[in-house]
């Protein structure tokens, strides 16, 4: 046996913290009130959530991230796409020397790394400034409906 359980012969327990979580969603009504999630102070959660999430400054929220989330991922995944296909079906460019040893594909390569972090900077900038504070006014509201 081993040390740090006592020299104990028995069965591993393992306490899973999310046994007791409730699982309210648009599919399913919350169960009895014996659970405590059933009931709130203006009525029960799941009808506060899906009061939320039909609201305005819900949408507003998703809204602002939808406009920013598909266009950038489709135009870097059309660059990731262009960089693939160049690579495969015109090697003369890409094996072209642009500095020495380095040529056009290595160039590319590294590019699609810079790309990636500008990215990940230009998703966080965007979601610091445009959506972080109402996304938090949303919860707050929330979290004050359903006490």
């Amino acid at each position: 046996m081993d040390d740090h359980d006592g020299g104990r012969v028995g069965q591993l327990r393992v306490e899973d913290p999310w046994t007791g979580a409730p699982a309210v969603g648009p599919w399913e009504e919350p169960h009895a009130v014996s659970d405590g999630w059933a009931v709130a102070a203006g009525g029960d959660r799941a009808a506060v959530y899906r009061e939320v999430q039909a609201g305005e400054e819900f949408r507003a929220v998703r809204r602002r991230y939808r406009r920013f989330a598909f266009p950038a991922s489709a135009v870097f995944f059309v660059w990731y796409l262009a960089y693939v296909v160049a690579a495969t079906t015109a090697p003369g460019l890409m094996g072209r020397p642009v500095l020495g040893e380095v040529n056009v594909a290595m160039v590319a390569g590294l590019a699609q790394f810079v790309t990636t972090f500008g990215l990940t900077w230009a998703y966080a900038r965007h979601a610091r400034l445009r959506r972080d504070q109402a996304a938090l006014d949303v919860r707050w509201e929330t979290q004050e409906r359903t006490r």
